[in-house]
């Protein structure tokens, strides 16, 4: 009898088991039928790659990828024609669309919004309320600003890289690749003197300039936490206000000024002062390859080499430099900028600046090397342009790590268990 009952059970947990399995199966091979709306994200074109490798059918909506100035009620209609005319299991865009979640609210569709940027200040919409809404965040500190609206639709995500596209791409590189893209210590993105409305504020002897510029250079020495919107008062705000052209929140909106000041005026400046004085430190010391075309009147030990094409020669950079730098915009508070998982998915060597959430993730020393001053920045440039070995196996371990552990197909892949 007790042989019997132990037979049964087993059966039935074998039952179950495969239950289960088939299940998950199921959920992975589910074809589903995906709007994707597109912009020219840099990270577009690798998020469409790895739904399409999860076999899933993909629409997407162009026109605001060859012009600019698609209005909100143009976007409307585009989304609301389609899903008039098709049925599709979700919508998908990169960054947040306030107007296509209030259209598929209406049409009753998940809405799915990867935040790969900051500062989004659409987050600031009425909008991120919406039910439809599946809003994932990069940025630990915006999913703590943001969570509390809507809960159980708003999730932290870190990005990641795609490995279905960097490992032919790197593994393809030919001795010209090697010539051309060879280099001591490469740069490659914007130096934000285009990205700095700051720069509108004139000079002059108020309290204002003066207390700025002061917040301004405290946060250049402070790496790891973000206090310029803290140090702002309503006073402050309303000066600033009056004297330069101001992000407009849109009615249905959370208006946070200080918010606005700090992250779109405070920190792209502070972006932009750290990234030319370090490079300009670096480049007068060592050799330094930038890929900008930011302007680099400033920076005349440099070596300019232009723009390079983020999906092509990118990587090569990455992976042919023996000191891959990056400087994470101010505005990004506590996450990890895609440009890091760039460097570590082609194998390169990354020192990069140092991020509160980066020791959640890898090991600083054995994956990757960060720095939290001037000096200790120059002190490990010398280190390991002097180590060859000690920085190419800290190379391996980083692109070994980031693949194994946060690849951006296993990203997705959790992004579509929240349908």
């Amino acid at each position: 009898m007790i042989y019997q009952y132990f037979c049964i059970e087993i059966y039935f947990y074998l039952v179950l088991s495969l239950y289960h399995w088939s299940v998950i199966i199921f959920l992975e091979v589910k074809t589903m039928k995906i709007l994707f709306y597109r912009y020219n994200s840099i990270y577009e074109p690798d998020v469409i790659d790895i739904l399409n490798q999860l076999h899933h059918n993909i629409s997407a909506i162009t026109d605001q990828m060859t012009r600019n100035n698609v209005s909100d009620a143009e976007c409307a209609e585009l989304v609301s024609e389609i899903l008039k005319q098709t049925s599709f299991d979700l919508v998908f865009t990169i960054n947040f669309f306030p107007v296509i979640s209030e259209v598929c609210n209406i049409f009753r569709i998940p809405y799915f919004s990867w935040i790969v940027d900051c500062p989004v200040m659409e987050l600031y919409s009425h909008s991120i309320q919406n039910q439809c809404n599946r809003i994932f965040l990069f940025d630990y500190a915006l999913y703590e600003e943001f969570s509390a609206q809507n809960p159980d639709r708003i999730f932290y995500l870190p990005l990641g890289a795609n490995y279905s596209r960097l490992d032919p791409l790197i593994t393809s590189i030919s001795a010209r690749d090697r010539k051309q893209f060879s280099a001591e210590v490469s740069f490659v993105g914007s130096l934000y003197t285009e990205k700095c409305p700051y720069n509108l504020l004139k000079e002059d002897n108020t309290y204002l300039k003066g207390y700025l510029d002061g917040l301004i250079e405290a946060q250049l020495q402070i790496y790891g936490y973000n206090f310029l919107e803290e140090h702002l008062t309503d006073k402050i705000v309303e000066e600033f206000r009056s004297k330069v052209p101001f992000y407009h929140f849109p009615d249905k909106a959370n208006r946070n000024d200080k918010a606005a000041l700090a992250h779109l005026f405070l920190g792209n400046k502070v972006t932009e002062q750290e990234r030319l004085r370090l490079i300009k430190a670096i480049s007068e010391r060592y050799p330094l390859d930038l890929y900008t075309s930011s302007d680099v009147s400033s920076l005349s030990h440099a070596n300019h080499r232009g723009l390079a094409k983020s999906m092509s020669e990118m990587p090569k950079i990455f992976h042919l430099s023996k000191i891959n730098l990056n400087f994470t915009s101010k505005p990004i508070r506590t996450g990890l900028p895609l440009r890091i998982w760039d460097i570590l998915g082609a194998g390169g060597f990354l020192l990069t600046n140092y991020q509160s959430e980066l020791p959640e993730y890898f090991e600083i020393g054995k994956d990757l090397e960060v720095w939290t001053c001037q000096e200790e920045l120059l002190e490990k440039i010398d280190f390991y342009l002097r180590h060859d070995e000690v920085r190419r196996q800290i190379a391996e371990n980083g692109y070994q790590k980031a693949k194994n552990n946060y690849s951006m197909k296993e990203k997705v892949r959790q992004m579509l268990t929240q349908l």
